[in-house]
């Protein structure tokens, strides 16, 4: 069993080849993650719960058919729409199958909007509530999309760090070396234990170790307003950052907290903290004690003419996260949280170029043993390169791979990295001039000969391309950052037709910052459905949505659902730019001379409405749903509903059955539903965003 609280065979397999960043990372979730998150006291309250007879039993109706004759005992704590219809340990694996559901999502589209619902899910099963978290995500969201394109390199990380975390549990499903080093590292016996402890650490560890770039990327600003072809940092003005105390210092309950981990040691601040930290864990191996590492980490921020003239977001990242968990939410602190934060700390440059030294003759390559959780960072941000947008002036002319083919098979990392066919000509014409340059410069011990110039460069496939000893330069760089002696790596560059299937965009651009927003106002206007009606048609929707008090209404009901329906919500308010598309129209936040939309047509109502309908169906089917006429208490727990497709077969909804079904099958009442969220948007997208909806003829 998978998903001992559910039943299974009405959830779609992990289709993936096994090998495969998808089938690795999915199983990872699916088989390894058996009951995750479980309460293990409330497990024997479910009848035949402990080998999965719940389910086996259940038939067609899922967990639940057997409620009203004992199946489930009065163990209901769990929340689905509303907190007490299922119970506890349920609800943790309808979680579980959000989370797969969501890496399943992004990793076939890439999408930043899709990258959104795995850090929702992540937070919102391990850190708490969203709401209290989302400025540190949405704020390197924001930073990137406006503030980059003034650099003259920087590509995503925002979407990047979802690529990585991704791998990082392909890696640990699929390696049993790593597995292994990581079992032992953290004295764990039970494979779904470790598992668990895993995706709750490095999920932290991954997912956010890019969130310090709104510091990085002020100073790379200056640097590229001062930037002349030749010069060097150092004769350019340069930013740092200084009165960093009441963001560095740490408060009084969480010294006590850290001195009880420490044997009665005490920090007054983060850069005195991850100084014993990395110094207890690497100091022996790559010899440096404590005061020596706390004075690289004070002079980071604030001298970074001593770090090549270059500022390390990695730092800030650390920093801020640290503030965030254990001094604004008061998460309980713990050694393996602080374990993530120091390979945050290190995954950029400190560890490089103030730890290991790496480029210099006597480097030594980072051995998982050390820290498996840093070890996986600095492999899986390097491996991670293809699919990232380009932010920067020069970005945005290199060649970077637009996918990658792995096969994590054998205990090896085979990395086949896939670039544009069409762009072949630019390769053919590198390839070329680089044999010219081989010809002609290269002796015949390999090396340049004195005085050649540098050799033609194609950024990144030169580094893919360019061998010595048999090796890529792009393989041989990270072979001397981390140890790659057991965990074998292959890295090669091919070629492929851009697959446009999964990776659609649309016109209408935003970066949605008030995604959040959107889901509560969606939700809690179904609470509200006259007062909005009444504001429609005095034309004040915007003073209905400005109603502080009504917001917060809506904010508190919307803790109140699951992460399930959170993220319903959610995926209702991302799905409108598509809608939009389909209609021929689009919303900007520029003033562009096409026709101002301010309502749909009756024609465009019923084309978004089969849109949503086919949205919603295909949701519920991935989430185990079936049809069904259950009475009103007992539809949680049976996951049936009277609005899905009486007999569908197999997992997939196409658009036709679901359109017809939306035609014929509901009343109209029902299908309003599906409408009436989409008019609300307008007004939201308007207000919150300060966007305007025009139509393209």
């Amino acid at each position: 069993m998978s998903y001992t609280m559910l039943n299974n065979s009405r959830i779609k397999s992990v289709k993936y080849a096994p090998a495969s960043l998808e089938g690795a990372a999915l199983s990872f979730i699916r088989t390894s993650c058996e009951g995750l998150r479980f309460d293990k006291d409330k497990v024997s309250s479910l009848s035949g719960a402990e080998n999965g007879s719940v389910c086996e039993s259940a038939g067609n109706g899922g967990a639940g058919s057997g409620a009203g004759n004992g199946g489930i005992a009065p163990d209901s704590d769990g929340k689905s729409n509303k907190p007490g219809q299922i119970p506890y340990n349920m609800e943790k694996d309808i979680d579980r199958l959000c989370l797969e559901n969501a890496i399943d999502r992004f990793l076939r589209t890439g999408k930043k909007d899709d990258a959104f619902d795995v850090y929702f899910c992540y937070l919102e099963m391990f850190i708490g509530d969203y709401e209290k978290n989302r400025r540190m995500i949405e704020l390197l969201s924001e930073f990137e999309a406006t503030g980059s394109g003034l650099l003259m390199k920087h590509r995503d990380h925002y979407s990047h760090s979802v690529y990585v975390f991704t791998l990082g549990l392909a890696i640990y499903e699929s390696n049993s070396i790593f597995r292994y080093i990581y079992k032992n590292y953290y004295d764990l016996r039970d494979d779904r234990e470790a598992a668990a402890h895993f995706l709750k650490y490095w999920g932290l560890t991954s997912l956010f170790h890019d969130i310090g770039y709104p510091f990085e990327l002020p100073f790379e600003q200056v640097c590229s307003y001062f930037e002349v072809e030749g010069d060097e940092r150092k004769d350019r003005p340069f930013l740092a950052y200084h009165a960093l105390d009441p963001f560095v210092n740490i408060n009084d309950e969480t010294k006590e907290k850290i001195a009880k981990l420490y044997g009665g040691m005490r920090f007054d601040n983060t850069d005195e903290l991850f100084a014993h930290v990395l110094a207890e864990k690497l100091g022996e191996a790559y010899r440096f004690t404590p005061i020596q590492m706390y004075n690289v980490l004070v002079d980071k921020p604030t001298k970074p003419d001593k770090f090549n003239h270059f500022m390390d977001h990695a730092y800030f990242s650390a920093t801020v996260l640290f503030e965030r968990l254990f001094e604004e939410l008061g998460i309980e602190i713990n050694k393996t949280f602080l374990d993530a934060l120091s390979a945050i700390l290190m995954h950029n440059s400190l560890y490089k170029f103030s730890i290991a030294h790496y480029k210099s003759a006597g480097n030594k390559p980072f051995r998982a043993e050390l820290h498996p959780l840093a070890y996986a960072l600095m492999l899986c941000d390097e491996l991670q390169c293809w699919d990232r947008v380009a932010y920067g002036r020069n970005s945005k002319k290199e060649f970077h791979p637009m996918a990658c083919r792995f096969d994590f098979s054998k205990d090896r990392i085979k990395a086949v990295y896939l670039f544009d066919k069409k762009q072949i000509g630019k390769v053919e014409d590198f390839i070329d001039a680089y044999k010219r340059w081989e010809n002609e410069y290269v002796q015949e011990d390999g090396k340049p000969a004195p005085g050649a110039p540098k050799p033609p460069k194609l950024k990144a496939y030169s580094e893919m391309y360019v061998r010595k000893n048999g090796k890529t330069a792009f393989q041989a760089d990270i072979e001397s950052i981390v140890d790659l002696s057991e965990i074998k790596l292959d890295v090669e560059a091919d070629f492929a037709e851009r697959d446009a299937t999964n990776h659609q965009r649309f016109l209408s651009d935003s970066n949605y910052l008030n995604l959040y927003n959107f889901a509560l106002v969606l939700n809690g206007r179904w609470s509200h459905v006259d007062d909005w009606a009444r504001a429609r048609e005095a034309g004040k929707e915007e003073n209905f949505l400005k109603n502080t008090k009504l917001i917060e209404e809506f904010g508190e009901q919307f803790k109140k659902l699951s992460l399930e329906y959170k993220l319903s919500n959610i995926n209702q308010a991302k799905a409108f730019s598509k809608y939009l598309d389909v209609i021929g129209c689009f919303y900007s936040d520029k003033n562009v001379d096409y026709e101002f939309l301010d309502g749909f047509t009756e024609e465009e109502l019923l084309t978004i409405g089969k849109l949503e309908h086919h949205r919603w169906l295909q949701e519920h089917v991935d989430m185990g749903w079936t049809y069904g006429t259950p009475e009103k208490d007992k539809r949680e727990i049976e996951r049936r509903h009277k609005d899905m497709i009486p007999g569908l077969e197999g997992f997939e909804v196409s658009f036709d059955l679901a359109a017809k079904h939306y035609e014929d099958g509901l009343d109209a009442e029902t299908q309003n539903k599906d409408t009436d969220p989409m008019e609300c948007m307008l007004v939201m997208l308007r207000l919150y965003d300060g966007l305007r909806i025009y139509r393209l003829h």
